[in-house]
C-alpha cells in the first residue's frame, strides 16, 4: 500500500510541474495521504516572494482537470494546494541549495555517529550529499538518501 501511495504522489507531481512551471510557481512538495477518513492529495508551490490564494485556487482548477483526465487516483480524494510554509520541507538536493546558510532540522533514516537528529545549518550540497555544522561546529556530510525529513527552522 506504501509504495502505491508513493506512485501516486509521484505521479501527481510529474503531472503538476510543467503546469506549475506554466503558472510562473514551483512545486515544493507533493503528499497522498488518509486523513480523517479521507484521502487527500496536497500539493506545496512556491515562488520568490511567496504565493497567494489566487495562485493556489488556479493551480487547483487547473491541476484538478489534469488530474481527473489523466485518472492516477483510484479512489475519491480531496485536492489541497497550498504555501508550504515557513518550515518549508527539504527533499532534493535543489532545496538544499536554495537554503545553504540557514538553519535546519533533519532526521535521518539510519544513525550517524549515535545520532539521527540534527539542528544545523546547511553549508553545502555536494553530489548527493548535505555538509552541515552545528552550533559546536562540528561539520556532517549526510546523504540525500538518508534524509527522512528536513525542514526549514523558524528564526524570528
Amino acid at each position: 500500500m506504501k509504495a502505491r501511495v508513493e506512485e501516486i504522489a509521484c505521479r501527481a507531481r510529474e503531472i503538476a510541474e510543467p503546469l506549475c512551471e506554466e503558472l510562473g510557481v514551483e512545486v515544493v512538495d507533493v503528499e497522498y495521504t488518509m486523513e480523517r477518513g479521507g484521502w487527500v492529495l496536497r500539493l506545496y508551490i512556491d515562488r520568490p516572494g511567496g504565493v497567494t490564494l489566487d495562485d493556489c485556487a488556479r493551480v487547483s482548477r487547473e491541476l484538478g482537470t489534469l488530474l481527473d483526465v489523466e485518472d492516477i487516483v483510484p479512489q475519491s480524494y480531496s485536492l489541497e494546494v497550498s504555501s508550504p510554509g515557513l518550515d518549508r520541507p527539504l527533499k532534493r538536493e535543489k532545496d538544499f541549495l536554495k537554503v545553504v546558510g540557514k538553519k535546519v532540522r533533519i532526521r535521518t533514516i539510519e544513525p550517524i555517529d549515535g545520532r539521527k537528529n540534527f539542528k544545523v545549518v546547511v553549508d553545502a550540497v555536494e553530489k548527493g550529499t548535505v555538509v552541515v555544522r552545528d552550533s559546536g561546529g562540528h561539520v556532517w556530510k549526510i546523504p540525500l538518501d538518508n534524509i527522512e525529513k528536513a525542514r526549514c527552522e523558524i528564526t524570528l
